[in-house]
């Protein structure tokens, strides 16, 4: 590329776009379904940095990580590293994503079936697939067994000092749940528990008839499969 070319580059900005081709306005016009991932990307940061588009910051967002799923997949620390990319727009992006994700378990919810895992972990499988640790997550439910919340109690691979009943009960107390089912990944990909997760869930469900919260199950949550202590006799 040629001194010239990269100098135009560098100073090009949204505003020397037509009116017409500029993001936001292509949105409103055409709808977001019309628009490309570097324009959907561009809408999210909002301005690129002092003499460059922020077209030019989506791109190399896309250059850098090959595609949107490996940016959403991306950490803040990662996405840091892109030029023009500074915390905020990287807390930007991950918000981003995460309301997606959410959105996708909205969706589920009204379909769910306590007594059916393989719903269970077809609603919670969104949230934990593709990470790299291990996520222990809560699913708190009232007394007619409808979900009334989410929480993340731990990320790391799984101990007791991770996963103490203080902190898991704190959570169920909070939103005033009747009972709840433990989740969490196998980033390996092997849903087969180990003798820590075992362990711990013996503890919870131990903890649990203390305080009147009953823990109905267990989901580990592998690549394509996924164990049920309920089912495997486990609990």
């Amino acid at each position: 590329m040629s001194e010239d070319k990269q100098k135009n580059l560098k100073s090009f900005t949204i505003h020397d776009l037509p009116k017409s081709e500029r993001p936001r306005e292509r949105l409103q016009k055409f709808g977001a379904e019309v628009l490309s991932s570097q324009e959907l990307l561009a809408l999210i940061l909002g301005r690129g940095i002092a003499g460059e588009s922020v077209m030019v910051t989506a791109q190399r967002l896309l250059t850098t990580f090959g595609n949107i799923k490996a940016i959403a997949g991306t950490s803040l620390e990662e996405l840091t590293q892109v030029r023009g990319i500074g915390s905020a727009k990287a807390a930007q992006i991950k918000a981003c994503f995460e309301l997606g994700k959410r959105e996708e378990l909205d969706v589920e919810l009204k379909d769910f079936d306590i007594k059916n895992p393989e719903a269970f972990v077809k609603v919670i499988r969104a949230s934990i697939k593709d990470k790299s640790k291990e996520h222990f997550k809560l699913i708190l439910l009232n007394t007619r067994n409808k979900i009334i919340g989410f929480s993340t109690i731990s990320i790391g691979t799984l101990n007791a000092n991770l996963v103490h009943p203080r902190e898991v009960f704190k959570d169920a107390i909070m939103h005033s749940a009747a009972s709840l089912i433990l989740a969490h990944n196998h980033p390996s990909g092997d849903p087969e528990p180990s003798e820590e997760d075992i362990g711990i869930t013996k503890r919870l469900v131990k903890s649990g008839k203390i305080m009147e919260i009953e823990v109905l199950d267990h989901i580990v949550i592998g690549k394509n499969s996924f164990c049920s202590f309920k089912e495997k006799g486990l609990m």
